[in-house]
């Protein structure tokens, strides 16, 4: 995916859109669903932009690591003691 390209999150990450952000660190940004399907619904999005997990690459290895690490870290603030789900969308049939 190129640097450049526009998407929701890109301007949610430049604050261009308002969002509740939750969480935010010099790699990622997690905010609350503006429609969730959950009562607790976080979106975790990396501030690197890879449109899909299919874009990325082996240098994406502890970005994605520390994606997974953050949504625990983010779980946990948000008091889910009991568990929780994480996905990810990839594609058409995936989701996205």
């Amino acid at each position: 995916m190129s640097e450049n390209t526009e998407t929701i999150f890109s301007k949610i990450i430049r604050r261009e859109i308002p969002a509740d952000i939750v969480y935010e660190d010099d790699l990622a940004l997690a905010f609350k669903d503006i429609h969730p399907q959950a009562p607790v619904h976080i979106i975790l999005i990396p501030k690197k932009p890879i449109a899909t997990l299919t874009d990325a690459e082996s240098h994406d290895h502890p970005l994605l690591g520390h994606l997974l690490l953050t949504a625990k870290r983010v779980a946990q603030e948000a008091g889910l003691k009991n568990g929780y789900r994480v996905v990810i969308n990839t594609g058409d049939d995936g989701g996205s």
